[in-house]
This record gives structure tokens, C-alpha cells and sequence, in this order.
């Protein structure tokens, strides 16, 4: 891949168009979306875990997820993981287990979302909501969070992800 120019350039995100050399020598010209490291987390505690209720703009609506958020420079995936939970949830983990990693979207970006189990939970009092956010924290059993995948009211491809890692055989 061969960048042609930049589209846009913002704070945490990059627009490139760039060539694509595919196999069997096709070339074709591609836009590529390149936002950063991301992580997102499962906080687990006892029958429970912890999502969040978010407004997203770009759907017009509220939905259920993992907390998540972007790397800031030179931050590991762990140690991102540890500052969004507190910043999204109010919640210090103990333990962060890493849990692989998804491609949100390949077909347009190269977004790699690192994935985390997050237990042995405490309050933080470093808690501090960003102000531009609509977050409410929501506690669900998990057992319930198969039947909410099942029934829409989890969407989230991440969140989805993040379930089967964690919750494995238990969704069942």
C-alpha cells in the first residue's frame, strides 16, 4: 500500500487516500481510515459485569457497550485499558486480562481494537466523566448478556466480541 495523499488529518484520526497493489497485480486507488489504537473492556465482578449505555451519534441513538476508548501516544494497550475504565465507569481493575484483538472494519480502516477482562473492581476517585459524553453505567447479570445480543439490544460489535471472550461457555 502506497500512500497517495492525506485527506484529512485531525487530532486522533488520519484520512489517506492510498494504491493498492492486490494480489494477481490488480492496482486500485483506495481511502483508508486510520484512527489509532483502540482498546475495549469487559469489567467483571462476581455474576455481574459492567456496560455502558452511550449516545452515538452517528446511528442517532443509544446503545449498550464495553467501555473503550483510544490510545493517547506512547500508551500501552494495558495502560489504556486501565485509564478508560476509570474514566468511563468510575471502576480501578485489579486485574486486566488481554484478550486478543478485533479489525473493527477492514474494509475501510486499519483500526485495531486491543481486548481486555477486567476484574478484582474498585471505586476510583480519580473519576471524571468526559463532559461531551452521554454515558450511563449499567450492571447486567451475565447471563443475561446472551439473550440482550440474541434480542438486539446489544449491537456492538465489540461488545459481541468481548462476550464470547470472556463469557465464553456461560452465554450459553
Amino acid at each position: 500500500m502506497k500512500k497517495i495523499d492525506d485527506i484529512y488529518t485531525g487530532r486522533r484520526m488520519k484520512v489517506e487516500r492510498v494504491e493498492v497493489d492486490l494480489p494477481g497485480g490488480v492496482k486500485l486507488e483506495r481511502i483508508v481510515v486510520k484512527p489509532g489504537g483502540a482498546v475495549a473492556m469487559l469489567p467483571v465482578e462476581g455474576d455481574y459485569c459492567y456496560l455502558i449505555k452511550q449516545y452515538r451519534f452517528p446511528i442517532e441513538e443509544y446503545i449498550y457497550e464495553a467501555p473503550a476508548g483510544t490510545m493517547e501516544d506512547g500508551e500501552s494497550p494495558e495502560e489504556t485499558a486501565h485509564r478508560e475504565l476509570i474514566e468511563e465507569i468510575g471502576m480501578k481493575a485489579g486485574k486486566v486480562i488481554p484478550k486478543g484483538y478485533i479489525y473493527s472494519t477492514p474494509g475501510f480502516t486499519d483500526e485495531r481494537i486491543y481486548l481486555f477482562e477486567a476484574s478484582s473492581l474498585s471505586p476510583s476517585n480519580e473519576f471524571q466523566m468526559d463532559e461531551h459524553e452521554l454515558i450511563e453505567v449499567v450492571k447486567v447479570k451475565k447471563s443475561e448478556i446472551h439473550e440482550m445480543i440474541d434480542d438486539g439490544r446489544i449491537v456492538d460489535a465489540k461488545t459481541i466480541c468481548l462476550a464470547y471472550k470472556c463469557l465464553g461457555d456461560s452465554l450459553k
